[in-house]
């Protein structure tokens, strides 16, 4: 098949520029490359359709057409939408039905023929991929990777502030697009069942699809790049790596602590993610002190617990916090921090970690899927992980009863130092994991088994009868969701 990927918003260039630069690139972008890819790996014709910019500060997004190295069947096409410049996501609303929508059929046509099947990613893409099919009947999946209720729910809105932040992240288009592009959709991608019973069962969405009716969802997790990750592979920078964390290491630790393993946390610094959680179960629990350091990797922040300075806002509310409790408990010498800047960095640690019997842990106070603590266990480390969220999924079978990951309470400090020592203390327990854990993801978890789930879905909205668009289906610019229905929903009566 011929399959156009609808990603408005983040950029695609051959060598990945800007990952990490904007709050619009990040994960959905190696997620949309890693399934397109993959896809094309098993014969099929991708197109990953993004915007075109042309602007001196973001010259890797001018040329129309472009492809990533060594890589065959994938092309990256861009689009006009709006003003040449680059434009955050929510400035892109004006732009998709007159302009980006029209643009990608008028590419198509000249190239004459249309693509076979679309999936789309976020409500920019599903409301894009929606009119499409509305026009010409291409059948469409959505993949919404995160909902604009949820976002909205965690802003805490009022009724003094409701109009403020619609203003700024335009959650009425957003919303009012998730609902279409869920309804419209052939069929709906979701990372975890979890996901499609929360997420979806929001009230924002009532109405526009039932989340109960599992002929309309496919759960499709994520996978891991195992060409980065592998507990086997190597990469140029491996020998680097292992030489700047046996620096770190002996920096931060007494001698004495050396050769012990390592409670491995890497994740961003955001109170979500709950690093004082982590850190008060170490700090509360001399067995675990006993028995390994605290290693804490951060990117970009080249000593951050010395040097707090280096971290913005919340940033620095985390870092202040944990060295608040590491003086507290005399933890000096026994909790590491040190920056690792790139996924071939990250891997090449954790290898060299996972062979002194470490363990990673995220302890998350919620976790949409989790796929950090899967790119770890690939790589041979344990996972001791929240269980709120994904990795209740992830790393437990419930009709077997099998466990792949050591699932914690992040709220209780006692029950986080409980799984850890778990894997710590026991060799048996540390290999069983190991393995275990390697073997969840070969068979669940790689980018091949999403590719083959994205097929399968697609031939299924294939297949899907189509029905009239309802009146309060219609699109934004027709029929706005507005403040009002905003209110209603998230302020009640």
């Amino acid at each position: 098949m011929h399959i156009a990927f609808l990603n408005p918003q983040g950029n695609f260039d051959p060598h990945d520029s800007y990952w990490t630069a904007h709050p619009d690139f990040g994960g959905q972008l190696v997620y949309v490359k890693e399934v397109a890819i993959a896809m094309a790996g098993l014969g099929h014709r991708v197109d990953i359709v993004t915007r075109q910019i042309v602007d001196p500060d973001w010259p890797e997004f001018a040329a129309p057409l472009d492809a990533y190295p060594g890589v065959e069947g994938v092309r990256i096409v861009r689009i006009p939408c709006g003003p040449p410049t680059f434009l955050a996501k929510e400035q892109l609303w004006p732009y998709l039905g007159p302009e980006w929508v029209p643009n990608i059929l008028a590419f198509y046509r000249q190239e004459g023929r249309l693509p076979d099947a679309i999936t789309t990613h976020y409500a920019d893409g599903g409301l894009s991929g929606a009119l499409i099919e509305d026009d010409v009947g291409i059948p469409f999946t959505f993949t919404g990777h995160s909902l604009g209720a949820q976002k909205l729910d965690k802003l805490n809105p009022t009724a003094a502030n409701l109009a403020e932040l619609d203003a700024r992240f335009h959650f009425a288009q957003r919303i009012a697009a998730e609902r279409i592009a869920m309804n419209r959709a052939g069929v709906v991608i979701v990372s975890t069942r979890q996901e499609q019973v929360e997420q979806y069962g929001h009230p924002a969405y009532r109405g526009a699809i039932d989340p109960a009716d599992d002929s309309r969802f496919a759960v499709i997790p994520p996978g891991v790049n195992l060409r980065i990750f592998d507990a086997s592979a190597r990469n140029d920078q491996e020998e680097a790596v292992q030489a700047h964390v046996e620096a770190m290491l002996a920096r931060d630790l007494t001698p004495d602590r050396l050769a012990l393993p390592a409670i491995v946390c890497s994740s961003r610094l955001d109170a979500k993610k709950n690093h004082i959680g982590l850190v008060r179960a170490f700090a509360e629990n001399a067995a675990l002190q006993a028995a390994a350091n605290l290693v804490i990797v951060v990117r970009g922040l080249t000593d951050p617990l010395r040097d707090r300075s280096q971290g913005r806002g919340e940033e620095r509310a985390i870092l202040d916090a944990i060295a608040a409790l590491i003086d507290a408990h005399g933890l000096w010498g026994k909790v590491s921090a040190f920056p690792l800047n790139s996924q071939q960095e990250l891997a090449a640690a954790y290898r060299h970690l996972a062979r002194r019997r470490s363990v990673f842990a995220l302890t998350a106070l919620y976790e949409p899927f989790g796929l950090a603590p899967l790119e770890a266990i690939a790589a041979g480390l344990p996972g001791v992980v929240t269980r709120n969220g994904g990795p209740s999924e992830s790393l437990y079978d419930a009709t077997t009863g099998t466990a792949y990951g050591v699932l914690v309470d992040p709220a209780d400090p006692a029950d986080i130092a409980r799984g850890l020592l778990e894997v710590l203390t026991d060799p048996t327990r540390w290999q069983y994991y190991h393995e275990a854990g390697i073997r969840r993801v070969y068979e669940r978890y790689t980018w091949q088994r999403t590719a083959e789930g994205y097929l399968e879905a697609i031939a299924r909205a294939q297949t899907r009868r189509r029905e009239p668009i309802a009146p309060h289906f219609r699109f934004p610019d027709r029929y706005p969701l507005g403040l009002e229905a905003l209110a209603r929903v998230f302020l009640g009566d």
